[in-house]
């Protein structure tokens, strides 16, 4: 496999974005809160004339917030999905590193929010890292657990 992989920090554990869906990796900012949004949804920002729609990775994972309003600048990764852009907020941006394996079968339990957004660990010159699946980093919880 010779994918590329951006190793990224969220809520203190280090996985792995496929690098070819990430357009930029960006410092956010100002953020401008969108009234009754999903909670995972932690605003809107802009960036080169492009509206993007911030996902608090730590919310969307259910693992507690992401403090983005303290005037700091948080980095992200910026992606396309369906004609829209995203900011995933991430702890750190590291690296990035050849996949050197296929995903494989996850044999342990991660915690709910993982296991939603997991496509398998891949191995890599940096050691074994967890695979997220964009699209369900964007979706967020599950239905049940946002009416909760």
């Amino acid at each position: 496999m010779n994918e590329l992989l951006l190793i990224v920090s969220i809520a203190g554990s280090r996985v792995a974005l496929p690098a070819a869906a990430v357009e930029s990796v960006v410092e956010l900012e100002a953020l401008i809160p969108v009234p009754r949004a999903p909670i995972h949804v932690a605003g809107l920002s802009a960036l080169r004339s492009r509206v993007l729609t911030v996902i608090d990775c730590r919310r969307s994972l259910e693992l507690g917030a992401t403090v983005l309003d303290d005037g700091s600048l948080q980095e992200a990764a910026v992606v396309e999905l369906d004609g829209h852009h995203y900011a995933l907020t991430v702890d750190v941006v590291e690296d990035v590193v050849e996949a050197l394996s296929e995903p494989a079968p996850i044999r342990a339990a991660m915690g709910d929010g993982w296991e939603r957004v997991s496509k398998g660990m891949v191995e890599t010159e940096e050691g074994p890292l967890l695979l997220v699946d964009i699209p369900a980093i964007i979706a967020g919880p599950a239905t049940e657990a946002r009416a909760a």
